[in-house]
């Protein structure tokens, strides 16, 4: 019972996070393993939970898609699957224990990531260089951060936004909306590898998923209440105690 109202209440603040300013990982995959989950499942049953909010900031932001410059939109869908599957792949090809040596590092990594986003996309953005990235780079790129995020979903928004500034884009409501379909791409067909590798504990997701849900549409009201500054650095906080916290445990 116990291990159940953990796992609803994370999922709630999670979905409302991610709907306000993202992080919603920082709490997820915490609360799975301290539910006894292994892991590696953690981290995939985690994903699952938080898929129908990506679905669904498809919607909220088709009008202002566009790709990046580089990239056509099938390049975009065609690598955002080819990533999301290599870096599903390389999960489940990781054992519990070498992803346990590693979750620390990517709290933090995902933790300095959101502290430093907004330096971070304006450092992107002001040294994309002169004239057109190449196909070449732009795909490179966005494979890469594709790959990170079907390995570990934690942070990826931030590395997308960065990247998408880094090749020139500079709409940030188009930079946000390209964000959110790649999210989406990715993380599904990394949903679907998950599955097929059996590293999913359904009872747990599903309890996840409906409370995710409904904290992103009920919670995320109240949470925009709040300064953008206090609710940053309040993330920014859960982030580093959970990443402390790891650490101690290894």
């Amino acid at each position: 019972m116990f291990d159940t109202a953990l796992l609803l209440a994370a999922a709630f603040l999670a979905g409302t996070l991610n709907a306000v300013a993202g992080g919603g990982s920082f709490l997820t995959l915490p609360a799975l393993i301290f539910a006894g989950v292994p892991p590696v499942v953690a981290n995939a049953t985690g994903t699952v939970a938080l898929l129908p909010g990506y679905v669904a900031s498809i919607a909220g932001s088709r009008e202002d898609m566009e790709p990046a410059p580089g990239l056509s939109m099938r390049s975009v869908v065609l690598l955002s699957l080819v990533g999301g599957v290599t870096g599903a792949a390389l999960l489940l090809m990781t054992s519990d224990a070498a992803f346990k040596r590693l979750i620390p590092w990517l709290l933090l990594l995902a933790t300095a990531m959101f502290a430093f986003g907004p330096q971070l996309r304006q450092w992107a953005g002001s040294h994309h260089g002169e004239g057109p990235p190449s196909r070449m780079k732009s795909s490179a790129g966005l494979l890469a951060v594709a790959g990170y995020g079907g390995y570990f979903n934690g942070g990826m928004g931030i590395l997308m936004l960065a990247l998408f500034g880094l090749l020139g884009q500079t709409r940030l409501n188009a930079m946000n909306a390209i964000k959110n379909l790649v999210s989406t791409l990715l993380t599904a067909i990394a949903v679907a590898i998950y599955a097929a590798g059996g590293i999913v504990q359904w009872k747990e997701a599903l309890i996840m998923m409906v409370a995710a849900t409904l904290g992103g549409y009920l919670g995320a009201r109240g949470a925009r209440k709040l300064p953008p500054a206090v609710l940053r650095w309040s993330i920014v906080a859960i982030g580093l105690v959970m990443t402390v916290l790891f650490f101690l445990k290894q």
